[in-house]
């Protein structure tokens, strides 16, 4: 990987790093309000209601709820970010295992939202805003990725 790219303030990664912190917090808090239900997250409304959609049945795999894989895949993302200058496996691959992680990550979002919208009828913001990040730190992995491609390509010529 060009460190020239990761250099810059602005860059991807540091980027992916700043949006990761607001997830981390979101999904902190989500799993905050699943371990403790006698806080109230947002007020029920006719569209919005946190604890419907925190209490629903759709609201755990496994039994692991979604909120702390949620928070996992965030801070496995983020080590994942930390390693990949420390660490040559991870300074070669790092690129296209985040982005694996982040495919699934998004693809599970798109889920749950469809999960909010059509069976369960009731959204929760917390949820749709972390959902939101995701979307996010997946853009800047797939950028990434497509550098680490156009670079691999230029190592191979």
């Amino acid at each position: 990987m060009d460190k020239t790219k990761n250099s810059s303030l602005l860059s991807a990664r540091n980027l992916s790093f700043l949006i990761l912190f607001f997830a981390i917090l979101i999904s902190g808090y989500l799993s905050y309000l699943k371990t403790d239900t006698s806080v109230q997250a947002c007020e029920p409304g006719e569209i919005f209601d946190c604890g419907t959609v925190l209490n629903s049945l759709y609201s755990e795999v496994a039994g692991v709820p979604i909120a702390w894989l949620g928070l996992g895949v965030n801070l496995l993302v983020v080590a994942l970010l930390l390693l990949e200058p420390r660490i040559n496996f991870f300074s070669q691959y790092s690129v296209p295992i985040i982005f694996g992680v982040l495919l699934f990550a998004t693809l599970f979002s798109v889920y749950l939202i469809y999960v909010q919208a059509v069976l369960i009828t009731k959204y929760c913001p917390y949820c749709l805003t972390h959902e939101a990040l995701i979307f996010i730190v997946f853009g800047f992995s797939t950028k990434r990725l497509m550098d680490w491609m156009n670079s691999e390509e230029l190592e191979t010529e």
